[in-house]
């Protein structure tokens, strides 16, 4: 009886084993891992910031130091010097920088008129009429930042204002570089800083 049951027990442990499937065959592996999906390159046509403190000067300054072949301004007040620095270093990196500002900049007591001509770039001032208040900048003839906010320290810290940054609208841009060009034809011609002297 007792080698009936050991045999028993061994057939059906063989019967068993023609029913194993080791984990290295394809019934038993792992499904791939999902991957994330890939972050979008591109960034949105419009983008609108607002102040105070909703980071339109960041957004400025950022747009200036990826440009890589020119930068247009048009500004009724410039006084935030980030901005300033960065339209400085554009001009350092071999752009094409223009800049037109109301007349009120030649008198203004922060105005980055002086510093700007200081640093070799070509700022008119445009006299033509009571108040030039266009805010603008064309940068590498695609993106346009535009809006209330003036280019100055109150208008980030202070006011409310705000700020559309457009890219990739190519009629808005012929519009708006139109326009510029129309306001450099009567414009001051941008007199540059004297030089400092060596003795």
């Amino acid at each position: 009886m007792r080698s009936f049951i050991l045999t028993a027990v061994a057939a059906l442990a063989g019967y068993s084993a023609c029913f194993f499937v080791p984990a290295s065959t394809t019934a038993f592996a792992e499904a791939p891992a999902q991957t994330a999906p890939a972050a979008p390159t591109t960034r949105p046509a419009i983008k609108v910031y607002f102040s105070p403190n909703g980071g339109c000067t960041e957004a400025i300054v950022a747009e200036l130091d990826a440009a890589t072949k020119s930068v247009d301004v048009q500004a009724y007040s410039f006084t935030s010097a980030p901005i300033a620095e960065a339209v400085v270093n554009a001009k350092k990196r071999g752009l094409k920088v223009r800049v037109i500002l109301d007349k009120s900049q030649r008198t203004e007591r922060y105005s980055s008129l002086t510093f700007l001509r200081n640093a070799e770039v070509l700022a008119w001032v445009d006299a033509k009429h009571a108040i030039a208040h266009n805010k603008i900048m064309i940068i590498d003839g695609k993106t346009l930042p535009t809006g209330s906010f003036n280019f100055t320290k109150s208008a980030e810290k202070s006011n409310a204002e705000n700020l559309l940054v457009i890219r990739d609208n190519p009629e808005l841009i012929v519009e708006y570089q139109k326009n510029f060009e129309e306001h450099l034809a009567h414009s001051d011609e941008p007199a540059t800083a004297p030089a400092a002297s060596t003795n």
